[in-house]
Parts: C-alpha cells; sequence; structure tokens
C-alpha cells in the first residue's frame, strides 16, 4: 500500500497548474460545471499593494522615529479602498509602539485584506459534497457522468471538468483558501478553510494534515445557492494594470470570441468594486481579411469527409473575389494524412471524430488604419492582438494554442522554406472547435499544456496543416498565377503598335503639306520621337520573349528536379539489390548458381541503365529542341525502363499504341516527362489501393489515336474526385502524404502540352465502381504529327 506525504499535494499543484491563467480557467469552468447561468465573477479585492507593504517591512528595519514609520503607513491603502477597513486599519497603525509593529500591522492587512473571490450561483455543494468530493483529489463524481453521456451518444456534456484536480488551481494563486458554498436546500453555508502551507510540512504524511467542512452561519437569503471561492495570502501582486492586461488578453480569448456575444459564457471581473473591461472582437477586423479558409470535418456512414471553402479577397493586386471548394474523401485522406510510418491508420480518421475550423489571414504590411472598429489605433494593431489559431472544446479555451509562442500548425517553420505568400502564425486570426462527445480520443494533457500525443491527435493536426498550407495557401498561389503579372499576348500587341505607327507616319505625311518651312523643324522632332518610340516597343518585346522563355526554363528545370528525385529513389533500390546480388556471389560455389546471380545483376544494371538514358533527351538543351522521333516507341522506352518496378508492385499493362509508327515533331525530353509523371503518379495512387484491397490487380491502359494525335492513360487506382478534376493541375496542390507532397508534376506537364499547343485534362468520364475519374487525355494538334 503506498503511502503519500502531504508535501505530494504540493508537488501536484506545481505540476498540474502551470499558469495563472490555468488556473482561473480551472475555477471558472467548476462555476459553469456547477450550473450557473449567471455566470462567473471574479473580484480582485486589494488593501494595501504588496510594493507598499515591502517598503513599509523594509523602513522598518532601519533606525528612525516610530511616528515618521505611522505617516507612511497610513499612506499604504489603495484610494478606492472600503471606508470602514481604513478607519480599523488607521487605529491599529496608531496604537503601534515600535516600528516593527507598524510593519506587522501593515502585513497583517496585506495577507488578510488582498484577496481573491470567484463566486458562481450554480448548484452549490452540500457538508457531504464537499467532503466526499471536493476534497478527494482525481474524485471520479464528474468523471462516470461524462463517461455515460458519451456512452449514450449524447451531443452534450454534464461537465466541462472531469478529471477532479481543479480544487489545486487555488494554491497557484495563494496559499490560504476559504470555501463557502450551500445548496438551495442548506439553511446555512458550509464552510471550508485550508492552508496550503501546512502541507509544505516535510515529515508529515497526507492524514496528518486535518481539514474538513463545518456549518457556517446562515444563508445571505433562504434560496440562495452557489459557491464563493476566496484566496488570500497571494502569490502575486495583483494591481488594476496587471488585471487589465489579464481581461484584455487572457479573459477575452478564454471562451470564443468569434462566437454570438449574447451566447458567450459571462465572465464578469472587477478590481476593488470596479468593473474591468474584457473585450470582444471586432467585427469589421474579421471583414478585413485578405483571404480565409473555413471547413469541416465530418463522419458520414462511417467515412471521413473534408469539406472547406477558401476565399480570395484581396493579394495586393487586381483579382476578382475568388472562392474554391476542396471535398476530400476517404480515398484522399487515406493518401494526404496517413503516412508511411504508421502514426495514423484509417480507423484513426474515423474515430477522430467531428470538428469545424474558421481561420483568416491578413498579409499585414497592407493592414491601414479603420475607424468603424471603434478603437483608437490601426487595424494591424487590432490584427495583432487577436493573432493566433485557437482551439476550443465546447466553446472554452484549450491551452496553449494560438499563444504567442506557440507555433502548434508549424506555420512559421514552413514560412521559413516557402517563398511567395508567407503563412506564419502572426498573420492568423482563427478558431478551431472541437467537442468532448464527438472527438472523444482529442484529450488535454493533464497539466492543460496541449492535446496528448494519440494518433487522432496527429490525424487532427495534419487535417488543419493541409489545410493551412496547402489548401489556403495553394489557392493564394493559383490565384497569383492567374491574375499577377499575366502573360502579355504578343502578336496582339504588336498588330496594336504596327496600327498606330502607320497611322502616325501618315498623320505626318499629311502634315508636311501644310506647315510652312520654318515649321518643318518640328516636324523632323516629331518624327524622331516616334521612331524612339518604336524602338523602345521592339526592346520591349525581345526583354518578354526572353522572360517568357527563362519562365519556361524554371519550369524544365523543376521537371528534371522531380524526375531526378525518381531516378535517385530507383537508384538507391537498385544499388541496395546489387550490393546483396554481390554479397551472395561471393559464398556461391556452384557454376550455375553463379550464372543465376550474375543474371540478376544484369536485370538489375539494364535496369538501372534504362533510367539513366531516358534522362537524357530531359536535360534543358535537349528539351528546348525539337526532334523527329516515333511516339509509340517512345512511350515503349519510357514502360520498359520501368519493368522492374512494375514486376515489384504487380502492375500489368494494357497498350493500343497501333501497328505502326507515329511519327511525330516535338521536344522529346517534354514527352517523356509527361509520361513519366502519369506514371509515378499511378504507381503510387494503386499502391495505396492495393495496401487495402487484397484482390485488387492493378492495371495501366494506354492508347494512341491519330486524328487528332492523342495519349488517353488511364488506371484502375484509386482514381480522383470530379470536385478536384482542375485542382491537380495546380501549381503545389498534391494530396498525397507530406513526405512525397510536391504538386508539380501535373503543373509541368499541362505546361508542357500547352508549350505544343496540345491539352492536357481529365476526362469527366468517372468510374461506376470507385465515382471517380481515372483517365487523362492528353492531345495535340494535327501540325506535330509528321
Amino acid at each position: 500500500m503506498f503511502k503519500i506525504t502531504a508535501r505530494t499535494v504540493l508537488e501536484l499543484g506545481a505540476e498540474l497548474i502551470s499558469s495563472d491563467i490555468i488556473a482561473f480557467y480551472e475555477l471558472i469552468k467548476n462555476g459553469f460545471d456547477a450550473g450557473s447561468k449567471s455566470g462567473v465573477d471574479i473580484e480582485f479585492h486589494v488593501f494595501i499593494p504588496r510594493r507598499e507593504s515591502k517598503f513599509i517591512e523594509k523602513e522598518a528595519r532601519r533606525q528612525g522615529a516610530v511616528s515618521e514609520l505611522r505617516k507612511l503607513a497610513l499612506t499604504t491603502p489603495m484610494p478606492l479602498a472600503d471606508a470602514g477597513l481604513r478607519i480599523a486599519f488607521e487605529a491599529e497603525v496608531k496604537a503601534a509602539s515600535t516600528r516593527q509593529d507598524v510593519a506587522a500591522v501593515v502585513k497583517a492587512y496585506e495577507l488578510e485584506h488582498n484577496y481573491i473571490v470567484v463566486a458562481d450561483a450554480g448548484s452549490g455543494m452540500s457538508k457531504a459534497q464537499l467532503n466526499d468530493a471536493f476534497l478527494v483529489i482525481g474524485t471520479t463524481s464528474r468523471k462516470v457522468d461524462v463517461e455515460r453521456a458519451l456512452s449514450a451518444g449524447q451531443d452534450d456534456v454534464p461537465y466541462l471538468g472531469e478529471k477532479g484536480i481543479g480544487r489545486l488551481s487555488t494554491m497557484r494563486l495563494g496559499n490560504r483558501l476559504t470555501v463557502e458554498t450551500a445548496t438551495e436546500a442548506d439553511s446555512t453555508l458550509n464552510l471550508l478553510d485550508i492552508n496550503w502551507r501546512d502541507f509544505g510540512d516535510l515529515d508529515a504524511m497526507m492524514e496528518d494534515i486535518a481539514v474538513a467542512p463545518v456549518d457556517g452561519p446562515a444563508k445571505p437569503t433562504p434560496a440562495w445557492h452557489g459557491t464563493r471561492i476566496i484566496i488570500r495570502d497571494l502569490l502575486e501582486a495583483w494591481t488594476e494594470e496587471r488585471v487589465g492586461e489579464l481581461c484584455r488578453y487572457d479573459f477575452a480569448r478564454l471562451t470564443d470570441p468569434h462566437a454570438n456575444k449574447r451566447k458567450r459564457p459571462k465572465v464578469r471581473v472587477t478590481f476593488n468594486g470596479e468593473p474591468a473591461s474584457i473585450p470582444f472582437m471586432p467585427t469589421p477586423l474579421l471583414d478585413a481579411a485578405h483571404a480565409k479558409i473555413s471547413g469541416s470535418y465530418e463522419i458520414h456512414d462511417g467515412e471521413p469527409i473534408l469539406r472547406s471553402i477558401t476565399e480570395v479577397f484581396s493579394l495586393g493586386f487586381d483579382h476578382p473575389h475568388e472562392s474554391d471548394t476542396t471535398v476530400l474523401t476517404t480515398s484522399e485522406l487515406q493518401s494526404t494524412i496517413i503516412d508511411s510510418a504508421g502514426n495514423v491508420d484509417d480507423e484513426t480518421l474515423v474515430a477522430l471524430g467531428d470538428f469545424k475550423f474558421e481561420i483568416f489571414w491578413y498579409n499585414r504590411r497592407r493592414l491601414s488604419r479603420v475607424d468603424s472598429t471603434g478603437e483608437a489605433k490601426s487595424l494591424r494593431d487590432l490584427q495583432n492582438a487577436w493573432s493566433g489559431i485557437m482551439l476550443f472544446r465546447d466553446g472554452f479555451r484549450v491551452f496553449p494554442y494560438g499563444e504567442d509562442k506557440d507555433d502548434w500548425l508549424d506555420l512559421d517553420r514552413k514560412a521559413l522554406r516557402n517563398r511567395g505568400y508567407t503563412l506564419n502564425k502572426t498573420q492568423f486570426i482563427g478558431r478551431v472547435n472541437i467537442s468532448r462527445t464527438k472527438n472523444p480520443h482529442l484529450l488535454d494533457q493533464t497539466n492543460r499544456e496541449g492535446l496528448r500525443v494519440t494518433p487522432e491527435q496527429t490525424a487532427f493536426l495534419e487535417i488543419l496543416r493541409w489545410s493551412v498550407q496547402d489548401g489556403l495557401g495553394g489557392f493564394m498561389r493559383d490565384v497569383e498565377k492567374r491574375y499577377k503579372d499575366q502573360k502579355v499576348e504578343l502578336g496582339e500587341a504588336q498588330t496594336r503598335v504596327d496600327s498606330i505607327e502607320k497611322r502616325a507616319r501618315q498623320s505626318i505625311k499629311q502634315l508636311r503639306k501644310f506647315v510652312p518651312k520654318e515649321g518643318r523643324e518640328d516636324l523632323v522632332a516629331l518624327e524622331q520621337t516616334l521612331l524612339e518610340l518604336s524602338d523602345f516597343a521592339n526592346l520591349a518585346k525581345k526583354r518578354i520573349e526572353e522572360a517568357e522563355k527563362e519562365g519556361r526554363q524554371l519550369i524544365d528545370m523543376a521537371g528534371i528536379g522531380l524526375m531526378v528525385e525518381v531516378v535517385a529513389h530507383e537508384l538507391a533500390r537498385s544499388s541496395e539489390n546489387t550490393l546483396q546480388t554481390l554479397s551472395s556471389l561471393q559464398t556461391a560455389d556452384v557454376p550455375e548458381h553463379v550464372r543465376a546471380q550474375l543474371h540478376t545483376l544484369q536485370s538489375q544494371m539494364k535496369t538501372l541503365s534504362k533510367r539513366i538514358r531516358i534522362l537524357d533527351p530531359m536535360s534543358v538543351n535537349g528539351r528546348q529542341t525539337k526532334d523527329k522521333f516515333d511516339l509509340a516507341a517512345l512511350i515503349h522506352d519510357v514502360l520498359d525502363a520501368h519493368v522492374s518496378q512494375f514486376e515489384r508492385h504487380g502492375i500489368s499493362l494494357d497498350l493500343d499504341l497501333g501497328d505502326k509508327p507515329v511519327r511525330v515533331r516535338a521536344v522529346k525530353g517534354m514527352m517523356i516527362q509527361i509520361l513519366e509523371n502519369l506514371v509515378s503518379n499511378s504507381v503510387h495512387w494503386m499502391d495505396l489501393r492495393q495496401q487495402r484491397d487484397a484482390t485488387y490487380k492493378p492495371t495501366i491502359r494506354i492508347v494512341l489515336e491519330s486524328g487528332p494525335l492523342t495519349i488517353t492513360y488511364e488506371d484502375n487506382g484509386i482514381g480522383i474526385a470530379p470536385d478536384n478534376a482542375e485542382k491537380v493541375f495546380r501549381p503545389f496542390f498534391s494530396l498525397k502524404e507530406k513526405k512525397k507532397r510536391r504538386g508539380l508534376g501535373l503543373f509541368i506537364a499541362r505546361e508542357i502540352a500547352n508549350y505544343h499547343d496540345g491539352t492536357l485534362l481529365l476526362s469527366d468520364v468517372v468510374n461506376p465502381d470507385t465515382k471517380r475519374c481515372h483517365r487523362f487525355v492528353l492531345e495535340f494538334p494535327s501540325k506535330i504529327e509528321l
């Protein structure tokens, strides 16, 4: 049988309650759990500021007249202190005979009359409840009711707290605790006094500390019920300024500031009887956001679905209000959220449960002053005051998410690696709403410093990270690509320039007929200006062409980078197999075995050779040069380079490339890039389906047709949701797991098709089994076919 020392209680309190706001949070929750319909009141009573008490204590140690210290002591009470208490204090100070006695009076009044009250009008506690529940650390009184509600599938739980440790939060605030409480049926108050200093005795056991409730005076009114937690011998110096700061930041965020003001749980704070304002989030602040994403994660008929709406309002250049809806079903979520390390599995996605989020993004450099908020500060200051993505469970804050020092969605770390729009945590204002019943596996750590690390917590964070970093960030980059620095149509612009130049020359020719000789110099100057403008237009055209060429080279280089990554993977695999083969050769003493091993080695090297050979026409120089070649033969070459990979994954090919060569004039390396990307994606998604279906037989089908020249590429993997048919071609849009997420392959493939005046699209033909799209259609104009 374990024995517990008294000081263990102090250690528990210190470990479990890590900050003042956590202490208040626990006490406030207890008030609402008691059913207080009128809210919770927090009263700060400061008769003598701590700094004044310390000053008198210091002065008392110096030599001097008692009368001088009395005068100083009489100035220590707060200006608005209770008049009756001030009279009593003055009498005791004047009666003090020594400087030490004066200091003792000041200290006694500080300890007794500086206190905090947390009061509610809830059901209250009887004397028996104080003894059997309040004094039982880790009591299961509420835990049992919460578990019963979860088992019954109720939408709401009866209590916010269930651990039975909230009363320990009082020791974070002060050394002495008094509980005044009563139920409606009680005729008198029930009192409980605890001095936490008693538990500091190193030799005392828990049972040595006598703590028991007693009967108190009559209730204020016969119908009164509720609880008053009174904390004295305060550990911190509470000033009006500090309480104001606590209200402006911590208490303002304690409950969901985005929620309807009338429906938010009411928390009132006073300092020496004067109300302290708890601000609400101003609506114009949210209206001024430059982008936004809102969404929900729900379980329908045992299947998870993530729905989100992304809106881009203003990115600093001309563009319309853009909106995008994304729906990720089970198949996409399995790839996006479930990683190969096995931290999350299919069951986790369902066990996670429903939640919602609403997140606003601000370009802080573009924030300007607004008057509609009624605040004498800039909008940027307001955004800074409310910045952070906070997490709320049943309307109450989950700490520390959303704090200045907390980067729970890895936004800052991601922003440092990204170009373009930075999505760091200070640029966001947002909320994520979970509940105890819908998300039973998202549990707080005992010290209230975040959620416990579980598979559900891992999936939860990954879903939010993907939504913000890839969903919102990706759509912002897409809007930028479509509207910022749009490509100039040089042909149309050149025609307009030529037309204007022709009209100008004709006008000058007509003017020559009417202008006298003395005015000819002005005409010559006008002609010279026209010539300079024409030269400038030609220079501009040349620079635009160079810039577009540079842009194509960047796309080419990105494509090569993706291929190098794929080949590097194959190279590593082949090298490992080769080493194993050579190792087995060392022990082979039978010629037949040697020949077999050599055959394996030869096969590995042949595969590697093909993969490397494919890269040659993909160099930047090679990709810029159009050649004449057989497209059907090229498709065979690309597929031959994947033979070993197809064998490992059990992939079969269904090819219809015709009996005759299909001669084309195109950039060979670019054609290879398109095919390589399609094959790479197929292998990934078919492998994902194969992991979940033992009877599945992966197949790739390719059809090559003329008139017009068309490659139809199709696999029987998990397919693509019709809602994402266009999204998959956006740069950086990817539904692969985080470490494989690039989002450039199909974007580059479409750019290559456009370069050849062709098109690459995902056919809207829906597979009847998967209800998803599987077929890519690559079509080229007849002019490239020879």
